[in-house]
C-alpha cells in the first residue's frame, strides 16, 4: 500500500475529487471506521443510525456526505441541510470542519446558537446558506421570528442525541423536526442508547442503515491506565503533585458534579496551577474561553464534567485524571479516550476512595481486566478478585443502564502514595 496515492482511500469510499483534495490539505490519510462504514451508506441516500462516541472521526462521517450531495444538487434558494448539535462549541467545531472540508466547492453555510447577538446571524441567513448548522434554542427562536424556514430541507442530522436529552432539549429537537418535509435523508448519531432516544429514531428514521464503532469496552493501546487508591480528604493533595510533574503538558480532570469542578479548579488555582472549570452551569461564552484556553496552551488544566466535556475534540491531551470516578462505566472509556489519540500516547489516572470500590469493580468488568494499580502502591488487602466480564454486555443500541451514585463497600484503602 506504500505507492498508494494520497486520499485513495477516501476516494474508495466514493468521495468526489475536490473533497479528496481538502482532507488531503488537512492531512488526513485513511478513514476511521466510522467514516468507512457511514459515508458509502449516506452517499447512497439511506437513512443511517450511527452508534458512535467524540473522538472516533463521525463529524466528518456526515459532513462529507452532506457536501458532496449539495454539491452535486441545484440550489433552490433555501436550506437544504441541517444539522442539529446540543452546544454552542460542537456547533462552532462542525462549522470549522464544513469550511476545511468544502473549500473547493464553493457552497454558503453559516452557525447558529444562543448566547451572542443574532443580528449577524439574522444577515447570514438573508444570504441562503445551503447548509444550517444550529443549535435548538437558537433554531427555534430564529424559525418562530421568521428567519428560517426547513420546508426545503433535503439532509438532516441530529448529532450527540442522547446529550440533546441530557440536556432537556429532547422537546426542542421534536419541534424541529416536525418542521421538516417528510421526504428527507436523516443521519442520526447518539454515544448511547437510552429507551427515549431509540424511540424517537424509531420515529424519524426510515430502514436505516446501522453502524457501531468503538464498543464500550474498548480502551486505546496508546493509553497508559493506572489507578490511586486514596482517602477522599487526600485527593486534592495527589492531584496537585501529579499536575506538578513534568510529563503533564495538558491535563483533563473529570469530577462528577459541577459544584466539584468548580471547588477544584478554584484549589489548584490558589495552589498556584492554572485551571479552569467547564460544566453545564457556565454560560456558553464562559465554556467557549476556557475551551479556547485549553486548546491553546495557555490554561494546562481543564477541569469538567462528563456531559460537558462531550464534543471537546482538543489534540494533544497528554493526561485525563478522573479524580471522581464515574457512576456509569461506559463514561470511564469516554473519558479517557480524551488522550492518547492519533497514535500518540496519554495517561489515565483515576483516584479511588473507599465509597467508590464499587464503582472501580463495574468498571474492571466492563474492561475485562484490572486496571494495574499506581507504582509505588499496593493494591488494598480487601481487593476483590479478578473481573469476570458482566453477565450481559450492553449492545450498542440497547437501552442505556442508568445508575444512580456511588455504593458503600467494605473495607479501607491506603493513602496515595508514589515514589
Amino acid at each position: 500500500m506504500g505507492g498508494e496515492a494520497p486520499g485513495a482511500a477516501f476516494a474508495a469510499l466514493g468521495l468526489a475529487a475536490p473533497l479528496v483534495r481538502a482532507l488531503v490539505k488537512e492531512g488526513y490519510e485513511h478513514p476511521t471506521p466510522i467514516q468507512s462504514q457511514s459515508i458509502p451508506e449516506a452517499l447512497s441516500g439511506r437513512d443511517l443510525l450511527g452508534c458512535a462516541q467524540t473522538g472516533t472521526g463521525k463529524t466528518a462521517a456526515f459532513v462529507l456526505p452532506i457536501l458532496q450531495r449539495l454539491s452535486k444538487t441545484q440550489r433552490h434558494g433555501g436550506i437544504r441541510a441541517l444539522v442539529l448539535t446540543p452546544t454552542r462549541e460542537l456547533a462552532a467545531q462542525i462549522g470549522e470542519r464544513v469550511t476545511a472540508y468544502g473549500r473547493h466547492l464553493g457552497l454558503r453555510h453559516v452557525v447558529i446558537y444562543g448566547g451572542v447577538g443574532q443580528r449577524p446571524q439574522e444577515e447570514n441567513l438573508a444570504k441562503g446558506p445551503d447548509l444550517l448548522v444550529a443549535t435548538p434554542g437558537r433554531l427555534l427562536d430564529l424559525m418562530q421570528q421568521g428567519f428560517v424556514r426547513l420546508d426545503r430541507v433535503e439532509v438532516f442530522v441530529l448529532d450527540e442525541a442522547d446529550r440533546m436529552l441530557d440536556m432537556g432539549f429532547i422537546h426542542d429537537v421534536r419541534r424541529v423536526v416536525a418542521a421538516l418535509p417528510k421526504q428527507k435523508q436523516t443521519l442520526f448519531f447518539s454515544a448511547t442508547m437510552p429507551r427515549e432516544i431509540a424511540a424517537l429514531a424509531d420515529n424519524i428514521l426510515v430502514d436505516p442503515a446501522r453502524v457501531s464503532v468503538t464498543p464500550a469496552r474498548a480502551a486505546a493501546d496508546t493509553v497508559e491506565q493506572s489507578i490511586f487508591f486514596v482517602e477522599k480528604a487526600d485527593k486534592r493533595a495527589l492531584l496537585e503533585r501529579l499536575l506538578r510533574a513534568s510529563s503533564v503538558e495538558r491535563a483533563l480532570v473529570f469530577t462528577r458534579t459541577k459544584h466539584g469542578a468548580n471547588r477544584i479548579s478554584e484549589q489548584l488555582v490558589r495552589a498556584g496551577i492554572e485551571a479552569l472549570a467547564i460544566h453545564g452551569n457556565k454560560s456558553q461564552g464562559a465554556r467557549e474561553r476556557a475551551l479556547d484556553r485549553f486548546r491553546r496552551g495557555v490554561t494546562p488544566v481543564l477541569v469538567a464534567t462528563d456531559i460537558a466535556a462531550r464534543g471537546i475534540d482538543v489534540e494533544g491531551v497528554s493526561h485525563v485524571i478522573n479524580y471522581d470516578l464515574p457512576n456509569v462505566p461506559e463514561s470511564y472509556v469516554h473519558r479517557i479516550g480524551r488522550t492518547g489519540r492519533a497514535g500518540a500516547t496519554g495517561s489515565a489516572i483515576s483516584f479511588c476512595d473507599r465509597e467508590e470500590r464499587a464503582l472501580l469493580s463495574d468498571i474492571e468488568k466492563l474492561l475485562r481486566r484490572r486496571i494495574p494499580v499506581a507504582e509505588g502502591q499496593a493494591p488494598p488487602a480487601d481487593a476483590p478478585p479478578a473481573p469476570a466480564p458482566r453477565a450481559e454486555t450492553r449492545r450498542a443500541f440497547a437501552p442505556e443502564d442508568r445508575r444512580r451514585g456511588p455504593r458503600p463497600s467494605q473495607g479501607h484503602a491506603p493513602r496515595g502514595r508514589r515514589s
